[in-house]
């Protein structure tokens, strides 16, 4: 029997992509126990991976961070703060020795020479260590091409007075101008940007690696979730390789936690006891420099400088410099002054006593400094000259003693801030193997756990 043809073609087969015969399978496999445990397990390794990935890189980053605080940005503060001293310091020296004409002494100009040589050299040293920070490479190159002005204004202020002409006094003022003018508000903007430097690297030693710990946070809590699974379908209280795998993660995540807290103290302790000692420390070594030159200058203008209300300009530096190291008449340091400050930052009596000492010797020097402008005031030129760079005691041993009790200062919370720094990156030492190495086994312990689970099946 035959049948005619109806004139309609089979539908055609049709054609399925191997991603959607994947999911298929992925679909099948998950409404089985062996793929849902396949599948537990490869979220497991993945997320205590990431856990020691996450840990290794943030407690990188902060270590990095704490040792650019030790071995970079504080030193680099440190030697601006130099920079500036060294050319303040110049600066007066080769006042005093201006005032001291033909009886210079050898050790004056020595001085003066080795503060000259030292800016040069700290001025060559952050230039090498400043690379990438284009505002500390600009003031560098300002204050490099303004020293060799003003040292030749210095030379030529001093060949004038040897030979007893006025025009010498001019040219020092003048030098002194440039000083004030360009050279130390350089080196000054470069301490501001080193110190910003200092405070950013602080910043990023200190943050909290919040990423690692929410990571370890979930991986640990994915842990305890397939441990509970495990443990409602085969009342089995321990599976192995979990509880290895939770060990590890535990141990990284308390590891963490309790070394960037210590480290964030010791970093902490670092820059209330130490950084911070030492920048007002700085202040107020460079507030005696530049009332010392002041006083100096007073004598070299003789009242030829004024300020807009008749008073002599030098004068009014002095007592202005005065008030900011140490406050206001004569009894104890003002808190705001810089010996106030420095003396309620220090920790201890040896950090507090070359403080207390400083206040003593300038009070010292403000009684001489007085006695000096009394002297000058009543026409007696070469007894004030006397009292301020000569005689029995002059201001400039008073101010000597204040800049070595401040040195004494410095070196004491220079100490402070370098063991309790070290002490607070030491906290971090090994932790970024430590987690990856723990990642490793935590991830091996879950592959394993699970693989025990799985081998009940074949």
């Amino acid at each position: 029997m035959s049948y005619a043809p109806t004139g309609k073609a089979p539908p055609p087969a049709v054609r399925r992509t191997a991603w959607a015969e994947g999911a298929e399978r992925l679909r099948a496999a998950a409404t089985t126990e062996p793929g849902r445990l396949r599948a537990i397990g490869a979220v497991l390794a993945a997320l205590v991976v990431a856990f020691g990935a996450v840990t290794a890189w943030q407690v990188s980053e902060r270590a990095a961070a704490a040792r650019d605080v030790v071995e970079h940005s504080q030193p680099l503060s440190a030697d601006a703060a130099d920079i500036y001293r060294s050319l303040a310091d110049a600066d007066t020296t080769a006042t005093s020795g201006f005032l001291a004409g033909a009886k210079e002494t050898r050790a004056t100009r020595e001085r003066y020479e080795a503060d000259i040589a030292r800016a040069s050299e700290l001025l060559a040293s952050a230039a090498a260590n400043s690379t990438g920070s284009g505002a500390a490479s600009r003031r560098i190159a300002r204050i490099n091409s303004e020293l060799p002005r003003y040292t030749g204004l210095v030379e030529t202020a001093r060949a004038n007075n040897r030979q007893g002409l006025p025009l010498g006094g001019a040219y020092l003022r003048y030098a002194n101008e440039r000083m004030r003018g360009h050279l130390l508000p350089a080196a000054r903007e470069l301490y501001v940007t080193e110190t910003d430097r200092l405070n950013e690297d602080y910043a990023d030693a200190k943050s909290w690696p919040w990423a690692a710990l929410g990571t370890g946070v979930l991986a640990l809590a994915a842990l305890i979730w397939a441990q509970r699974r495990d443990y409602r379908r085969t009342h089995r209280v321990f599976n192995r390789g979990l509880l290895a795998a939770t060990t590890a993660s535990v141990v990284v995540l308390l590891w963490l936690a309790t070394g960037h807290a210590v480290a964030r103290s010791g970093l902490a302790d670092s820059y209330e006891h130490g950084a911070k000692s030492l920048r007002v420390l700085n202040e107020a070594r460079i507030d005696s420099l530049q009332a010392r030159g002041d006083e100096n200058l007073t004598l070299v203008a003789r009242g030829a400088v004024l300020t807009a209300d008749q008073q002599d300009f030098y004068e009014a530096g002095y007592r202005a410099g005065m008030k900011k190291l140490a406050g206001p008449g004569r009894g104890p340091a003002a808190v705001e002054s810089g010996l106030g400050r420095a003396l309620a930052l220090a920790d201890d009596e040896a950090g507090r006593r070359p403080v207390r000492t400083a206040l003593l010797h300038v009070r010292e020097w403000q009684s001489r400094h007085r006695a000096a402008r009394a002297a000058d005031d009543a026409g007696d030129y070469e007894r004030a000259l006397a009292m301020v760079i000569g005689g029995e005691r002059p201001t400039g041993a008073s101010f000597d003693r204040v800049d070595a009790e401040l040195r004494e200062a410095l070196v004491h919370e220079q100490r402070e801030f370098r063991r309790a720094a070290d002490d607070g990156r030491a906290a971090l030492d090994g932790l970024s193997i430590g987690a990856a190495v723990l990642a490793v086994i935590a991830a091996t312990g879950a592959v394993l756990g699970i693989g025990r689970r799985l081998a009940e099946y074949r």
